[in-house]
């Protein structure tokens, strides 16, 4: 698969960029939904990452679970090029990417039931009303995540915005096939946490299981 390097989110460095160009023939796939043994090249419960940002917090779950397959998804290629060279620079065979909009590829890259935990860290709050509609935790994109990962698997989002909140456990909390269980105390270190932190502001964790 070939990406796209227009317009990033933010200024692409040059390693980068070369990571993108050197690398993304290796990490960057474009499976059909029941492919992902193969493309792995082994068969192992399934992770998804949604809107990883740097990496950094995908590198240290794919380090700590090299029993898992990873997959991180992104649609900005300053982001999926500082991953790329972390997964060089880290050695790790168990992530690969997705580039692009994760509704639509949650839709056509992944069968139901596939997934055994998705991972949604500080989506963009999107603060003004008029564009709510602009947020990615939608009750459309809420079923098919629901739908998406397997009995028992879990969903875990975080975010800074006392107003998503509230918004996420709205949305989430009307799918019935979720059941809200109590986040870990636990979560990787990312730019948005950080930041967040440093301004601070509190920092709320969610966590749902689908229900058996």
């Amino acid at each position: 698969m070939r990406l796209s390097l227009q317009r990033p989110r933010g200024r692409m460095t040059a390693n980068q960029r070369r990571a993108l160009e050197r690398l993304s023939p290796l990490y960057v796939v474009d499976p059909q939904p029941r492919e992902w043994a193969d493309t792995f090249g082994r068969d192992a419960p399934l992770g998804l990452e949604i809107g990883f940002g740097m990496g950094q917090a995908t590198l240290a779950w794919a380090a700590d679970r090299p029993d898992m397959n990873i997959v991180g998804v992104e649609i900005y290629p300053p982001g999926i090029g500082a991953l790329l060279a972390g997964i060089e620079r880290e050695g790790l065979t168990n992530l690969r990417l997705l580039q692009g909009h994760a509704a639509l590829l949650l839709e056509g890259k992944f069968a139901q039931a596939s997934l055994a935990e998705v991972r949604i860290w500080f989506p963009d709050p999107w603060p003004k009303r008029r564009h709510y509609k602009r947020r990615l935790i939608q009750p459309a994109f809420a079923q098919s995540l629901a739908s998406r990962l397997r009995p028992g698997g879990q969903l875990l989002l975080a975010t800074d915005s006392a107003d998503y909140a509230a918004w996420m456990q709205r949305v989430l909390g009307a799918v019935p096939s979720l059941q809200a269980i109590a986040p870990s105390a636990e979560r990787p270190a990312t730019n948005f946490a950080v930041k967040g932190q440093g301004g601070g502001r509190r920092i709320i964790d969610f966590a749902y299981r689908r229900r058996t």
